[in-house]
């Protein structure tokens, strides 16, 4: 991992205090494509504002994040504030990075294995995956069991995994839960764990994805919470709220 680290490639800039990494999605699947290596045995963090400001106030999940081959800017803020370090740097969204990845020359025959959300709805999900990708090697899925794994079941899935001999693990658990997760089967598989959140209910048209215009003008939160008020309402207004309120408080101490 210490190569990776001098590899500038993998450089990373300092949003909140967290440190998230400079790319964009060509330099994302390029990275995946070329240097595959480096994240076998490890996990790529798919990050917002809402895990930026968890791993601001959480130690522990600060270095979940940090600790990462990858934690690629999910969320428009990121990007923003990523620019002004690194203008290269761009949105990698965990929707589209697994619709780049399936559709990536250089990754044809790479093997992929799905882990969470519900047998329902992981089960179409892999059958919305099979119809628009017929030549994708699926090599194994399951459902989240909700509620966190022990030490032996950890190493269990690790088994299960390089059983199928999966290259990618994509683990629909929400965050922290899939960070988490991620963070704690380091080095139990040889795979490259990606937790993506929602994306599994996305790509199975479960759930609508924002309007690319919402998405570009950082709005994609208001149409989440349009679509689910009750659940998201407090997280979004807090985590808005805090993550503008670093901000602010940084420049403060830089001026």
């Amino acid at each position: 991992m210490d190569n990776v680290q001098a590899d500038r490639r993998f450089r990373r800039v300092d949003v909140i205090g967290v440190p998230i990494s400079a790319v964009n999605m060509g330099e994302c699947l390029d990275l995946l494509a070329d240097e595959f290596d480096a994240f076998r045995g490890g996990y790529v963090c798919v990050s917002n504002a809402h895990t930026t400001v968890m791993a601001h106030d959480d130690p522990s999940y600060w270095e979940v994040q940090a600790s990462s081959v990858l934690s690629v800017p999910d969320g428009k803020p990121l990007s923003v504030v990523g620019k002004k370090q690194v203008p290269s740097m761009d949105r990698v969204t965990g929707p589209d990075l697994m619709r780049a990845v399936f559709s990536d020359a250089r990754l044809a025959g790479a093997r992929h294995y799905f882990y969470g959300n519900t047998e329902e709805n992981l089960q179409a999900l892999i059958d919305a995956l099979k119809a628009q990708y017929p030549d994708l090697l699926i090599v194994g899925y399951e459902p989240s069991v909700f509620r966190p794994l022990d030490d032996v079941e950890k190493r269990d899935l690790g088994a299960r995994i390089d059983a199928a001999r999966a290259d990618f693990v994509w683990v629909g658990l929400g965050a922290p839960r899939q960070e988490n997760l991620c963070f704690d089967m380091k080095g139990l598989t040889r795979s490259c764990m990606i937790g993506v959140g929602g994306a599994f209910n996305i790509l199975a048209g479960i759930t609508p994805e924002a309007p690319a215009w919402m998405q570009n003008l950082s709005l994609e939160w208001l149409y989440r919470l349009l679509q689910e008020p009750r659940r998201l309402f407090k997280r979004y207004v807090v985590t808005n709220t805090k993550f503008i309120g670093y901000l602010i408080t940084k420049k403060a101490r830089k001026a």
